[in-house]
């Protein structure tokens, strides 16, 4: 196979996506369907790409794009903390509040945000502070394993990085009123991330055999969350057994995901794959191969196994042409990612979940 060796990064169409609200879900080929309006969900992974640029290139357009989706995310959140989903043209939200997911994919971009204190402006971090310390009260009921995956790994971001509890104010960096000693409890957040750990964890232990280490009886998506999400929290609780799980799954789920011939094939969206079937062919989603790639650069770390890094440049790769169909999924002339890969070829489409996907992965790679 054929990769893409030489390829210009164009950040420029998630501005293309991006109006005065927010990024737009989909698109029609590669034009914004207004028709789809927005989501929560779209606005926090944009979140994520946008730090990880501005934090390369600390440019005035990047910078834009972190406050209009920090505002998005802001006016998602309803007075109990929640964050609604899904918003039409109108600017109007569509539902009373988000799936489980949306609170988890959220609460990531946040924390994600805060990790980047080096180069965001106090008052960006300290809205994200806020979002996170609203929604902290629904966070350990969360029933959902990706959400609290996704809400592990966001909440981990704030136990790595220094001062990332407190408001950036100095007169706040020793907290001496109830207020705010009640403002992002350390205590509290780490007994949050060991107790949705420990029950990720004990699903899995309880669900594996016969050649099956998952926490499921299907392989569906988001899958690489649930390992990455293990490894963070192993590594806050020193806990082997939530290392072990870690690995033996994100080994489980490589074995699942990647062909003799050593390209990735994410699990197909088209009926996914369930336990003791093959996986569905297709379709194959740009999310995964972004997911996988970070879950990977973490399993580099915290298992110190840098064979780790090269199953995460194969999912880099598969953007490029490394994949099952020997095609790029970027467009050369834009610079965005095809909304995925179908059985009969490319699905020309370029929505921001996809382009988004491809932003983070592009940037991780190259060093942020």
């Amino acid at each position: 196979m054929q990769v893409q060796t030489k390829l210009q990064f164009k950040a420029e169409y998630m501005r293309t996506l991006t109006d005065d609200t927010g990024i737009f879900q989909h698109t029609k080929f590669g034009v914004p369907d207004r028709s789809k309006g927005y989501t929560t969900d779209d606005n926090a992974r944009a979140l994520i790409a946008a730090v990880l640029l501005y934090s390369k290139q600390r440019d005035s357009i990047s910078l834009d794009l972190i406050y209009t989706y920090v505002s998005f995310i802001h006016h998602a959140q309803n007075t109990d903390g929640y964050f609604r989903n899904f918003m039409d043209y109108n600017r109007s939200f569509t539902e009373d509040s988000g799936s489980e997911d949306c609170q988890g994919r959220t609460l990531w971009a946040l924390g994600f945000a805060i990790a980047h204190a080096s180069c965001l402006p106090d008052n960006v971090l300290n809205t994200c502070r806020y979002l996170i310390n609203q929604a902290l009260p629904h966070i350990e009921q969360l029933g959902s394993p990706r959400a609290g995956a996704y809400a592990i790994i966001g909440l981990s971001y704030l136990l790595e990085t220094p001062d990332a509890l407190t408001y950036s104010f100095p007169y706040l960096h020793i907290p001496s009123t109830a207020e705010e000693k009640a403002f992002l409890p350390r205590a509290f957040i780490i007994d949050v991330i060991e107790k949705i750990a420990v029950r990720l964890h004990n699903q899995y232990v309880h669900n594996k055999g016969n050649d099956w280490n998952w926490f499921e009886d299907s392989l569906t998506y988001g899958n690489s969350m649930l390992p990455w999400a293990l490894l963070k929290a192993s590594y806050i609780s020193k806990t082997i057994s939530l290392k072990e799980t870690a690995k033996e799954s994100l080994d489980f789920l490589v074995s699942k995901t990647f062909t003799k011939e050593g390209y990735y094939k994410p699990i197909g969206s088209h009926g996914w794959q369930l336990r003791g079937d093959p996986a569905a062919l297709y379709d194959e989603q740009p999310i995964e191969a972004c997911e996988m790639l970070l879950a990977c650069k973490e399993a580099a770390i915290v298992l110190h196994d840098p064979a780790y890094l090269k199953i995460a440049a194969l999912c880099y790769e598969w953007y490029l042409g490394h994949n099952s169909l020997n095609l790029s999924l970027i467009d050369p002339q834009t610079g965005a990612c095809y909304d995925g890969i179908h059985a009969t070829g490319l699905n020309l489409n370029q929505g921001s979940e996809s382009i988004i996907s491809f932003s983070i992965a592009h940037l991780v790679m190259h060093h942020e």
